[in-house]
């Protein structure tokens, strides 16, 4: 028998080192993986970030999970053309385990340095990207039975409920309802919080889940693009569940830090500019234009990813307003 944050941190880490999940050929398709504006976009948003830091000399530009490497090395083409600055003044660190995604990103940002934790980074401004790196972050969950929560374990395939305590479960709740919490999500707020008191930084995050804390089981899996049992062959499935931005916000906040959104990530990515690059580039290639602009579509209509995907800012206190995470 074994925890579920415990069954699903192991299951997670042999499904990524063991194959690349991305794109047709694999299980899922991430942003960058559809459409190019989505680096681009980012890699402008940290420029001006930069900017909003008072352009220190040397800065790093992190990302935290970083699949093929495709959403870098957009962002470092863009930076390169239109703030070659920041272009020079940055240093690429990329957060990851697999030494077969490794490989691969490798072959797109040659430059990189890499790190298997956050806590390897080493001191100074720091850029931090992040995109559904926090949905693949093992969770906790509680369900409630009469009066009292029971945690849910993991044994044979199915569920076994114990009983187990943690201090943000709320006091009463529906017969049934499931409580998720996600243990490495607040730890890496507080530990982005307490990095950004002492030196200037931002951390962007993009990932999928609502606005506000609430009940609810989310636990899902992933193979070839369609819905599989999360239980079953730990470590041949994407297993994910909704991030909860309003308590990594809260863990942030509690130790020091700025946040703003979350925000519809459609929202953002229009701010940014993400659909009018589309169209520049649909010009520029008209026989790809009805593929570049239905791409960018897909990334801000709400009906799609605009809505269930959120955007998330952590910061240091002092800084502005980050780019498009100004009140409407």
């Amino acid at each position: 028998m074994e925890r579920l944050d415990s069954f699903m941190a192991r299951a997670v880490a042999a499904y990524y080192a063991g194959r690349d999940p991305f794109g047709a050929a694999g299980d899922f398709t991430t942003a960058p993986e559809i459409s190019q504006c989505f680096g681009e976009c980012l890699g402008l948003w940290a420029a001006v970030v930069w900017q909003q830091m008072a352009a220190p000399p040397r800065v790093m530009l992190v990302e935290l999970g970083p699949g093929r490497g495709t959403l870098m090395a957009d962002a470092l083409r863009a930076i390169g053309e239109v703030m070659p600055a920041f272009r020079a003044a940055l240093s690429v660190h990329l957060v990851e385990q697999s030494p077969r995604l490794r490989q691969a990103q490798a072959a797109k940002v040659p430059d990189a340095h890499w790190h298997q934790e956050l806590d390897a980074l080493p001191p100074g401004p720091a850029i931090i990207l992040a995109n559904e790196f926090l949905d693949a972050l093992p969770i906790r969950q509680f369900i409630r039975r009469g009066d009292a929560w029971l945690e849910r374990w993991v044994a044979g395939g199915g569920f076994v409920e114990q009983p187990g305590l943690h201090p943000a479960l709320p006091a009463s709740a529906p017969e049934g309802a499931i409580q998720e919490v996600c243990e490495p999500a607040l730890a890496l707020g507080a530990a982005l919080a307490r990095r950004f008191a002492s030196q200037p930084g931002a951390a962007l995050f993009l990932d999928y889940g609502p606005a506000e804390s609430g009940l609810g089981d989310s636990l899902q899996a992933m193979r070839a693009h369609g819905r599989a049992e999360p239980l079953a062959e730990p470590g041949s499935v994407d297993l994910t569940a909704h991030v909860d931005f309003a308590a990594v916000a809260r863990a942030a906040r509690q130790h020091g830090a700025a946040t703003h959104g979350p925000l519809p990530q459609g929202l953002l990515l229009q701010r940014l500019g993400l659909m009018s690059r589309a169209a520049m580039l649909a010009r520029a290639h008209p026989r790809q234009a009805g593929l570049t602009l239905s791409a960018a579509q897909r990334l801000v209509a709400p009906e799609a990813m605009g809505q269930l995907f959120k955007a998330l800012c952590l910061c240091h206190a002092g800084m502005p307003t980050p780019p498009g995470f100004e009140a409407a």
